[in-house]
């Protein structure tokens, strides 16, 4: 009986694909001991992608703090795996070298074994530097050939002739590897055509190298491709566990143990200590909001092939901006992006790409308001896709960004002034903070909200169903004004510009639609409550005002109060469903008012600053 390894997966893409990363590590650390030291689990995914980002900016916790309690509670013994965007290392835009080189280095600093490196064109030029940088910073590169099933109708990419060209190139280029993952972030892939291109795979690769497989049960067919992968020779496949196994996610341990059961195949694990550590792990994560969408199969996924760990947080933060409501639109959307956009994978950053691509085509006409990351991909700022993007598209593209189409998009990255670790080392400087490899990490892939977490005004945006108790507020919460004033109902229903919003105050908290944000309360003064209600914001006295058109956070102000302005100048930046939106001036004159700061939360349709 031939023993198939596994990766678990549960502490970073499944909490990727159920909760948007969104977690504390107090919570979940003691399972990750238990199935190190108690199931003998020995092959852990701990880090990298969206598990990255998301402590700076949703949980307040340092990555790099989680990294090291991740391998204490594993041992010294445990491979710990971690997942590199290939040129975005863990970050949705691309990096210069110096970045990538650093990226490698932390990362084995930190305690981690092994890099899955993957590209989302199945571009190899992007995947030779970033790789050699695992390497040489002493760590396993895991290499990787992204899968996906095109939407019906379209042809030119993605069959099994396809994934031996990409593969066949990284053999060429000469980039060292330690295994080869085929991976299928949406779940799309065929299990027939899975089992080609596996088979594929070992006769191109011979019989010594180890073949991984991932995918998820978004489409409901992940535990069949799983065992047509083994069949054709797969080495390895990454499984979950319960409560975030399953739908959006990989499929549990558990099942596919029972799956191979009386097959010539198995898992060689103790199930009931599997059965044990999952009983712990539900328990652990119970106060999480768990999406519907996250548990799950959607049979249309093919039509519109969004990855598990994309689809739920890209539902989370419609539902934080009052948008749920434009989903199916969104998703309706989501096949012509693909189309026009060259065929590019859909994973992490090029699926994100096509969500916002799709969002604004609902939300601002079709192609009327090009989405950053997918305008600069079918310019080729990303590398070469697998077809040529949309004409069309391409000219639209180049126009809004005011950027040329580039077939050298490493020199075009190191060209922009403000990437590199030089821009973040100064940006360390000029705010006061302490200059090490880790802080400079943090800034270029992590940017204003990597400033933010370093000067301690991280945020907390864990999504439980019910508020937090006072001594977690006070563990991980950055310290909120005291309220003064008679204590606020328990709960509110509000209605804000036609939406509505379940409020929940308790104390110095505030949970929003299952969002949790530190609040102050004070009792306004008598002038204040008192003063006569300021000019509509059309009167001439008031100035013109600056108003969104869509909902998000305040990223930045570029133009403080007393700035000079001409028609067209960025004020300010709001950031929407991941992507930079910014707010212009449509006059001459000189910004008057601002009537936000940095990080509030805003709605369509509210008024952001005046200008005069």
């Amino acid at each position: 009986m031939k023993k198939i390894e596994f990766m678990l997966t549960a502490f970073r893409d499944g909490f990727q694909s159920v909760y948007g990363a969104r977690v504390f590590s107090k919570d979940y650390l003691p399972c990750v001991e238990f199935a190190a030291r108690e199931c003998g689990i020995t092959h852990f995914e701990a880090g990298g992608g969206a598990l990255f980002q998301s402590p700076y900016f949703y949980s307040n916790e340092n990555a790099f703090d989680v990294m090291d309690a991740f391998r204490k509670a594993t041992g010294p013994d445990a491979e710990l795996q971690t997942l590199a965007r290939g040129i975005s290392v863990v970050a949705l835009k691309a990096q210069p070298r110096d970045v990538i080189k650093l990226h490698a280095r932390m990362f084995k600093k930190h305690g981690m074994t092994t890099i899955r490196n993957f590209d989302a064109l199945n571009d190899v030029q992007n995947l030779i530097w970033s790789g050699q940088c695992i390497r040489d910073a002493g760590l396993r590169h895991e290499v990787v050939v992204t899968l996906m099933e095109l939407p019906p109708g379209c042809t030119g990419a993605h069959e099994v002739d396809f994934y031996e060209t990409t593969l066949r190139g990284i053999l060429d280029s000469g980039l060292p590897y330690d295994s080869v993952c085929f991976k299928d972030a949406s779940g799309t892939a065929r299990p027939q055509k899975v089992h080609e291109t596996i088979r594929m795979a070992r006769r191109v690769l011979g019989d010594k190298v180890k073949i991984a497989f991932h995918s998820h049960e978004t489409a409901g067919t992940c535990a069949t491709a799983y065992k047509a992968a083994i069949e054709a020779g797969a080495d390895q496949i990454d499984l979950s566990l319960a409560p975030v196994s399953g739908g959006t996610s990989q499929p549990d341990v558990i099942t596919m143990w029972h799956a191979l059961r009386g097959t010539d195949y198995s898992l060689d694990v103790d199930i009931h200590k599997i059965i044990k550590l999952e009983q712990m792990f539900k328990e652990a994560m119970k106060d999480y909001f768990v999406p519907p969408e996250a548990t799950a199969v959607e049979p249309l996924i093919p039509f519109f092939p969004m990855p598990g760990g994309a689809l739920t947080a890209n539902t989370q933060m419609l539902r934080d901006n009052g948008l749920m409501d434009k989903y199916p639109e969104v998703i309706a959307a989501m096949g012509e992006a693909v189309e026009k956009g060259g065929f590019g994978t859909s994973v992490t950053p090029v699926s994100q790409f096509y969500f916002q691509q799709a969002f604004n085509n609902v939300m601002f006409g079709p192609w009327k308001k090009i989405a950053d990351g997918y305008g600069k991909m079918v310019l080729g700022y990303f590398g070469k896709t697998p077809v040529a993007p949309d004409p069309e598209v391409v000219r639209i593209a180049s126009e809004q960004l005011k950027l040329p189409p580039t077939t050298d998009h490493l020199t075009a990255i190191e060209q922009d002034p403000k990437r590199g670790l030089i821009p973040a080392q100064a940006q360390l400087m000029m705010e006061g903070l302490p200059v090490t490899d880790e802080n400079i990490f943090i800034v270029a892939s992590c940017e204003e909200k990597g400033i933010a977490f370093l000067k301690g005004n991280g945020t907390i945006g864990v999504r439980k169903n019910k508020p937090k108790s006072k001594a977690t507020e006070s563990e991980s919460a950055p310290k909120p004004v005291a309220p003064s004033g008679p204590a606020a109902p328990e709960a509110y229903n509000v209605e804000l510009s036609g939406r509505k919003y379940r409020v929940v105050l308790d104390g110095r908290n505030a949970l929003v639609n299952g969002t949790s944000y530190a609040v102050g309360v004070t009792k306004a003064e008598a002038a204040e409550a008192a003063a006569p209600p300021k000019a509509s914001a059309g009167q001439s006295e008031m100035g013109q005002p600056m108003i969104t058109q869509m909902p998000g956070q305040v990223l930045r102000i570029e133009k403080p109060v007393g700035t000079p302005v001409k028609e067209g100048d960025v004020v300010l930046v709001i950031e929407s469903m991941k992507m930079e939106n910014a707010i212009v001036s449509t006059v001459n004159g000189t910004v008057a008012e601002i009537r936000v700061k940095q990080g509030d939360f805003v709605q369509a349709g509210q008024e952001l600053a005046i200008i005069r």
